[in-house]
């Protein structure tokens, strides 16, 4: 049995007649940038976030860089931010002129601690972007919290997590704005690179509009240094299409997690860390990752019985080579680098069978039966 990381085949086939409709719609138009698809787009995330805005973005990077600017972030300043995460997160603020200041991760959710942000503020910190890592929310009321005691802006890194909420509340309804991306491998993908930026701060929204079209207002009249980053009418188009159907997918997503950890715990009881959804969370499951111990040479043999997994992240942030200049070394942040050399993240995605997970999770038991 060969089973991939991610299908999208099933779900392009059950949205094909749909889908060729609407990119001919955008084609026979020939209205292609910040049409009436991106505007339907941003209206229906917004209100799905429960925000009054949305500013579609040419991808989930962007989304970041161009919130924190929005919310007033410049050379400078310090950002904190978690350092097991993609680039795009330090990698943003580092583009936005400031300095990310990095904390280390609660072990069971593998998101940032609150309870370690407190110290790493200084007079410079202006702002904090936690990331709701493999689609679970960060404790936002307890960051929200810290953020509103020493008046910093938060903004939520929810490339992830599209769907999630913490107590009932969406991971845009918390701080300053959250930001999504729509890359073909997230739960509301496009067919190439998307991003979106939600807040309910009219000044924020207002300001991410002028600098995604090189900080122009009105048109040719430039009163910020801003960028080229506009979200396309196809890959609008192409998320309308699909956007209908993202609660459904959730729910299936979240379905194959119970599968999974229900067998994992069965099968390989304490050998194997499952995934823990925090009290008063809503997982929305973008990866199911475990961890566990001599977790290259179990992917090693997955492979070899045909079974693709990943590691989402194989180094943190703070000793990335790019940002050696910043003075972090191995031992600062012990919990994300434990993470680092256990997190292995298996097959997911909602078309995903339950013989397809089966046979994952038995060859995980065959390898430690050896």
């Amino acid at each position: 049995m060969n089973i991939p990381m991610l299908d999208l085949s099933e779900q392009y086939q059950s949205l094909k007649e749909e889908m060729l409709s609407a990119l001919d719609q955008v084609m026979s138009s020939s209205h292609f940038i910040l049409g009436a698809n991106v505007k339907k787009l941003e209206a229906d995330v917004a209100e799905y976030s429960r925000v009054g805005h949305g500013i579609g973005v040419a991808n989930g990077s962007d989304a970041i860089h161009i919130a924190l600017q929005a919310a007033g972030v410049k050379s400078g300043d310090e950002v904190i931010t978690t350092p097991f995460t993609f680039f795009a997160t330090g990698g943003s603020i580092v583009r936005a002129g400031a300095t990310p200041v990095y904390v280390d991760i609660d072990p069971v959710t593998f998101n940032i601690d609150p309870k370690k942000i407190e110290a790493a503020i200084t007079e410079k910190t202006k702002a904090i972007i936690p990331v709701h890592l493999y689609g679970q929310t960060a404790d936002m009321e307890e960051i929200c919290a810290i953020a509103d005691k020493h008046q910093l802006a938060v903004i939520g890194d929810a490339a992830q997590a599209i769907g999630a909420k913490h107590k009932g509340k969406t991971v845009a309804e918390y701080g300053t704005a959250a930001t999504y991306s729509f890359f073909p491998t997230k739960n509301l993908g496009a067919y190439g690179d998307a991003g979106m930026v939600v807040t309910n701060d009219d000044q924020v929204a207002e300001n991410s509009r002028v600098i995604r079209v090189h900080g122009s207002k009105p048109k040719y009249y430039h009163h910020v240094l801003g960028y080229n980053s506009r979200l396309d009418e196809m890959q609008a188009a192409v998320l309308n299409v699909k956007f209908p159907h993202l609660d459904k997918w959730s729910e299936l997503r979240r379905e194959r997690a119970a599968i999974y950890t229900h067998l994992l715990n069965e099968q390989l009881g304490d050998l194997v860390k499952t995934p823990v959804e925090k009290e008063g969370n809503y997982h929305v499951f973008h990866q199911y990752t475990i961890r566990v111990e001599k977790r290259d040479e179990l992917q090693a043999f997955l492979k070899e019985q045909g079974v693709q997994t990943m590691i989402y992240y194989p180094l943190p942030l703070h000793v990335q080579p790019v940002f050696r200049d910043l003075g972090y070394k191995e031992g600062d942040m012990p919990e994300s680098e434990k993470a680092a050399k256990e997190a292995l993240s298996l097959p997911m995605f909602p078309e995903l069978k339950q013989e397809q997970q089966e046979y994952v999770v038995a060859k995980i038991a065959e390898f430690f039966k050896k």
